[in-house]
């Protein structure tokens, strides 16, 4: 597969000109209401707008999103989680629609991941709402030492996880590059 990409040689640019971060995440939910409240109110997200609907007669959908011409996007919703970067949800209607959310094993598997202080007590206010923990949380190893997680279960079945390193990762002592990570 790598070599489907051209590999940057001399005087050629490796990367997006002026890339300055991740800006959203979005992904498609089958309910938005529900959607809506499971992340305002269990996660503690902020909807910020609304736009839609959206459909075309033409090939308007299938040639700027990837998706079947006559599907349609009921709505779409932005939402702000605390200091990491935004995220949008959609509703779609559309032919042959996928009803099963992939697995992370699947390709296009993905999960969305919230940094949270303590851990402990971000799993407790989970299971006070009714929401399905998979496991224990873990403690890493190896380069992620000193970060533990645990993943969960939206109602609609997607993977969602809890992080949390709040003396940071081994991998941190000796690296030139750290990852991104809140500031909290």
């Amino acid at each position: 597969m790598a070599d489907r990409w051209i590999h940057s040689t001399g005087d050629q640019e490796r990367g997006l000109p002026g890339l300055a971060g991740v800006e959203h995440i979005g992904f498609t939910v089958p309910d938005l209401e529900e959607a809506t409240r499971f992340f305002v109110e269990v996660i503690g997200c902020e909807h910020v707008y609304s736009l839609g609907p959206f459909r075309s007669d033409g090939t308007w959908m299938s040639d700027h999103l990837g998706v079947h011409p006559r599907a349609v996007m009921r709505e779409l919703r932005f939402f702000r989680c605390a200091g990491g970067p935004n995220f949008e949800i959609f509703e779609y209607e559309a032919p042959g629609q996928e009803a099963r959310p992939p697995r992370n094993s699947d390709i296009g598997g993905h999960h969305l991941a919230f940094y949270v202080t303590d851990l402990d007590a971000a799993v407790a206010h989970l299971r006070r709402h009714g929401v399905r923990i998979l496991g224990e949380p873990t403690a890493s190893s190896g380069p992620s030492e000193g970060q533990r997680w645990v993943y969960f279960l939206t109602p609609w079945g997607m993977q969602l996880e809890l992080v949390s390193y709040p003396d940071g990762k081994r991998y941190e002592a000796g690296s030139p590059v750290l990852l991104w990570q809140p500031s909290v």
